[in-house]
């Protein structure tokens, strides 16, 4: 069995491709790579940490994709949730909508768990930085104590910076990353390495193209 993380799908949403660069010529082509990436890593006994922003578009199109993705899948809503606690009571009311979907498991806010035997936060929401120019939802980012977060939100924005893992699919050619693979990039950070502890392979390297902060 193994572990995985993965962020910021954005299932059915169209305009994403144009945004941050996809390599898509259409949201149909970038739901069905989305899908076949994720079964082609993720096996039935496996398990799938969602760290938020997993569909949007036309909901009774993009929530139905969740059931077809293997694995026992836990998700951390994003800002695009409709279930976020960042959009009050009436969003935790809908939670069920999203286990219903496919999900085995919500989780909100941010949360503490093991990653390659060490401590981590999890979160939709990175310490710092966001996926445009203006930084927002300060009042529902981590504290950032010193410890290891892994986030999305930030699109291709990067990868990793400082103690901050992205486990986004734009920067992780659209795939889950597994556990293990997060714990060699922590350890070579720490051993001060420098070369890369993972390669790129073909992600996408631009920067988000304009668009309005709602819309990422």
């Amino acid at each position: 069995m193994t572990t995985y993380f993965t962020a910021d799908q954005h299932f059915g949403h169209e305009n994403i491709i144009e945004y941050c660069g996809r390599p898509f010529h259409s949201v149909g082509e970038m739901n069905a790579l989305l899908v076949a990436n994720w079964n082609a890593v993720v096996g039935p006994h496996d398990t799938v940490h969602v760290l938020g922003d997993v569909a949007m578009g036309r909901r009774e199109e993009s929530m139905p994709l969740i059931g077809r993705l293997a694995g026992h899948k836990i998700l951390y809503p994003g800002n695009h949730d409709r279930c976020w606690y960042g959009h009050g009571e009436r969003a935790l009311r809908l939670e069920q909508e999203y286990l219903d979907a496919g999900f085995d498991e919500i989780r909100q806010g941010p949360l503490t768990m093991t990653a390659g035997n060490r401590e981590v936060l999890v979160c939709h929401l990175p310490y710092r930085g966001d996926s445009g120019e203006t930084e927002r939802y300060a009042k529902f980012r981590p504290l950032d104590e010193g410890m290891w977060l892994l986030h999305g939100h930030v699109h291709e924005k990067w990868r990793q910076q400082g103690r901050m893992v992205n486990v986004g699919v734009d920067v992780w050619d659209f795939t889950p990353v597994a556990e293990e693979v997060i714990a060699r990039l922590m350890d070579a950070t720490l051993l001060g390495s420098t070369t890369p502890a993972v390669p790129r392979g073909d992600v996408m390297s631009g920067h988000c193209r304009s668009s309005t902060p709602e819309q990422l």
